[in-house]
């Protein structure tokens, strides 16, 4: 569950080296048993091993675009369905609830606030990409 996720998230960013890619993506064998033995964290082997993969296709996706956020951009615009759909297939443990709360954290969805709430007003000053793709 996100609660779940929400109150091991320190233990997370612990764990995985503050979420550097290149650090993760080199991951070996004692790292992966590191992960296992670590209460701080969600410790299933699929989604550790998933980890480790998500970095390297994120190294991949640097070499072949320049960056991630270029492949993002690459890929722009596109609905909900067509971004998990892409996720799912470059991606491990990328379902449409990540997927989704992921693309609208970085502005290339919409939805994370309504048209009246005063954050969705701050947010179009920032011109997100899912508000040039609608125009």
């Amino acid at each position: 569950s996100w609660e779940t996720i929400l109150k091991k998230r320190e233990g997370f960013r612990t764990a995985y080296d503050g979420f550097d890619v290149d650090r993760v993506a080199a991951y070996a064998e004692q790292d992966i048993e590191r992960l296992l033995s670590d209460a701080g964290i969600i410790r299933n082997r699929l989604k550790v091993l998933a980890a480790i993969h998500n970095a390297q296709v994120i190294q991949q996706l640097r070499a072949s675009h320049g960056s991630f956020a270029a492949w993002l951009d690459a890929h722009h615009p596109r609905s909900k369905a067509d971004w998990v759909k892409l996720f799912k297939k470059t991606f491990r443990f990328t379902g449409g609830e990540i997927t989704g709360e992921f693309l609208m954290s970085l502005g290339y969805l919409p939805g994370a606030h309504a048209a009246d709430c005063p954050v969705h007003a701050r947010l179009l000053t920032l011109s997100p990409p899912w508000l040039k793709a609608s125009r």
